[in-house]
Order: structure tokens, then C-alpha cells, then sequence
């Protein structure tokens, strides 16, 4: 079963997919997308072709461990996504996530500019490697 880790944004969902034994991360890959109900049937899509039977939903938190308005849309979001797949959402602590997709793509050679083409996806699969390495 395939596990697939998300980063849920207004603009742009960073979305990460295991591989079928879900002990490490694949793919990974941004899309774009503002309506939350068009983003929730796109992912539940893609999911479909990929065969994932859970769904690892980053968590916004502030640095203190309280949450904002961020986590309650993704609390809203989590639910859109159960009740269009039936699958399992497992919300995951996502605090530097992004912090940390930067600073690998700041490693790697990346200009800051390109860095929003993929931070998303990097992220999402920090989130996803998160969660396998805790099972």
C-alpha cells in the first residue's frame, strides 16, 4: 500500500507518494490549485492511479505547538479528503518543513527564485518520510 504525504497550501500543494511497500519516499511533485474542494478531488485522483490507501496530511503548528487558522483548514481539508476517498488522513506536525525544504534546495544549488517551483514537493515529502519513520 502506497502512502502519500501532503502539503496543503492556498496556491500550491506540495504531494509526495511512497513506494508500494510505503517504507520511503517516490515521487513527489506541486500542484497548483486554489479551490479546496477542486484540490480535495484532484488529490483523491491521483491517489487513485497510485494505488494509496493513506493519506499523511501535514499539520501547521506554531513553534510553540498551538495551532492557528492554518491548522483548522487543514483539519477541514482532512475531512474533505475522508469523505471523498473513504481513505484514512493521519495529520502529521509539519513544523519546519518548509524551513527545511529551503534550506535542502539552498544545499543542492538551488537559486531562492526556483525555490517555489519545488519547495512544495520537497516538503511533502519531509512530511511523508516523517510519518514512515516513525511506523
Amino acid at each position: 500500500m502506497r502512502i502519500m504525504g501532503i502539503d496543503y497550501g492556498d496556491a500550491r500543494i506540495g504531494l509526495a507518494v511512497s513506494d508500494l511497500l510505503g517504507m520511503m519516499c517516490g515521487e513527489a511533485w506541486t500542484m497548483q490549485e486554489w479551490n479546496m474542494e477542486r484540490a480535495a478531488d484532484r488529490i483523491v485522483e491521483e491517489a487513485k492511479k497510485r494505488d494509496v490507501g493513506t493519506f499523511v496530511l501535514g499539520l501547521p503548528k506554531n513553534m510553540d505547538g498551538t495551532e492557528g487558522p492554518r491548522a483548522e483548514l487543514s483539519r477541514q481539508f482532512r475531512e474533505m479528503l475522508i469523505e471523498r476517498s473513504g481513505l484514512p488522513v493521519i495529520l502529521w506536525d509539519e513544523r519546519r518543513s518548509s524551513i527545511e525544504a529551503h534550506a535542502i534546495l539552498h544545499a543542492t544549488g538551488k537559486k531562492e527564485k526556483s525555490h517555489r517551483k519545488t519547495v512544495d514537493a520537497v516538503a511533502a515529502s519531509l512530511i511523508l518520510e516523517g510519518y514512515l519513520g516513525s511506523l
